[in-house]
């Protein structure tokens, strides 16, 4: 991490020192974006706080713990599919559920399927595709995801 702030600092030295005035301006407009998008995480890390505090440990490890094969990867990517959660509370989350006892497998199951597969998004995808394209872009990117999800848990 303090790689990334130190790259970042010198990044922006470099960025001030070639136009002030654009620096100066992406600063502002990257306050502004945080601030909008500062609810919305915090809203999210509580409700995320309130689930995991509401269902024990032993049951998200049962559910999609190690042992919980087929199940775990079917219950990731039925919430993955569904879920819209952007990827920057996303990884956070995956850090708390990875702390929780969800196995990595699952964890991949569960981004993959995020990232790739939008099923509450169909029908704006179909006003642009169509049905074919869409219904088997989502079947594709689904299978995509149970492999890698099978591919991370014989790697890890």
């Amino acid at each position: 991490m303090r790689l990334l702030i130190i790259l970042t600092l010198i990044c922006l030295c470099i960025s001030f020192f070639a136009s002030r005035g654009k620096t100066v301006m992406g600063i502002k407009k990257g306050f502004t974006m945080f601030i909008r998008l500062l609810p919305t995480l915090l809203l999210m890390l509580a409700l995320v706080s309130i689930v995991l505090f509401l269902i024990p440990r032993e049951t998200m490890a049962k559910y999609m713990g190690e042992g919980s094969g087929i199940k775990g990867w079917i219950t990731a990517a039925i919430f993955g599919s569904v879920a819209l959660i952007p990827g920057f509370i996303a990884y956070p989350l995956c850090g708390i559920l990875i702390q929780s006892g969800v196995a990595y497998s699952v964890i991949a199951v569960f981004i993959t399927t995020l990232m790739m597969t939008g099923f509450l998004t169909l029908p704006v995808e179909v006003k642009f595709f169509g049905w074919k394209v869409s219904v088997i872009r989502n079947l594709v990117s689904l299978a995509a995801a149970l492999l890698i999800g099978l591919v991370m848990g014989l790697l890890l």
